[in-house]
């Protein structure tokens, strides 16, 4: 019996090792995307086309209240810095779909927002929690790896943003 409890804990241990170690950190390249819109009327969403900007990559889900507080700063931010090459791609992975745009009819935001139900992306960026974020730099390489929120965050988030703006 205990040496059925050292295995398991052992494979469980073997297995976190893994996850860690393969996700996405700062100074790597960012994982290359395609999603589709969260709105069905709206294009795709693909890293080939945000090439050359700045792009703050966040997983947000709507159960997630430190997502939901986020957002809305991130738009505040994503208007300040857009016309200096600021791209804001919130990635949703609700699923079903509509739980995300419900929200969203209540708090309308300006960035991109594709959709990712299956959560492809998520395991591609090896999200391990709500929210998560990544800043990456005009030439792909990832910047920052930021999990959770708190709104004292944003000082922190936007100085990272502002010293990797195009030039």
């Amino acid at each position: 019996m205990i040496k059925q409890t050292l295995t398991a804990a052992l494979c469980t241990a073997l297995s976190l090792a893994a996850h860690v170690a393969s996700a996405v950190e700062e100074g790597d390249p960012a994982p290359d995307f395609s999603l589709p819109s969260i709105y069905s009327d709206r294009p795709d969403v693909t890293f080939e086309g945000l090439a050359g900007k700045t792009v703050y990559v966040d997983f947000w889900a709507s159960w997630c209240a430190p997502c939901l507080t986020s957002l809305p700063l991130y738009n505040d931010m994503y208007n300040k810095y857009k016309d200096q090459g600021l791209e804001v791609v919130a990635i949703n992975v609700d699923n079903p779909v509509d739980d995300g745009l419900d929200f969203l009819l209540d708090t309308p935001l300006d960035f991109l927002i594709p959709s990712d139900p299956d959560g492809e992306m998520a395991t591609r960026f090896n999200v391990i929690g709500m929210p998560s974020s990544y800043l990456i730099s005009p030439d792909g390489e990832v910047k920052l790896v930021h999990m959770g929120f708190r709104p004292s965050d944003m000082e922190m988030i936007e100085a990272a943003i502002v010293e990797n703006l195009p030039e």
